[in-house]
């Protein structure tokens, strides 16, 4: 029983960590990892996952997509800010070809996708 716990924390635990990146770098979906984190905790460690539920940063975060399936505005924003960031940076720095493309299409629909979620009834 203590290598299952011990399984599941070291999940939730890298979960949160890739969660975390996914804050600055775009292509990481924070939200789905710490959803996956939560989840993890939950059966490993019920202390850590009300820590990870207390973080100010992903906490609310969590409870509106888990109880609406919505993004405040602001996250939004901010995701679809970066995502465009990255946009430009790979069409600027990629070789012309498919592969730029690629990305910037795949970029697109990732910021559209978000932009179409919708708000929660009340803003965290």
């Amino acid at each position: 029983m203590r290598v299952i716990r011990a399984l599941w924390i070291a999940l939730a635990a890298i979960s949160f960590s890739i969660g975390l990146l996914g804050v600055f770098l775009p292509l990481l979906p924070t939200t789905v990892f710490m959803l996956m984190a939560v989840y993890c905790a939950s059966r490993g460690s019920p202390r850590f996952e009300a820590w990870i539920r207390s973080r100010h940063y992903v906490g609310p975060l969590l409870v509106t997509w888990e109880q609406e399936r919505a993004i405040p505005r602001r996250a939004k924003l901010a995701a679809v800010g970066a995502i465009t960031l990255s946009a430009l940076i790979t069409g600027w720095s990629l070789g012309p070809g498919w592969l730029r493309w690629a990305v910037i299409a795949l970029l697109v629909l990732i910021a559209l996708w978000l932009a179409t979620r919708p708000e929660p009834s009340s803003a965290p």
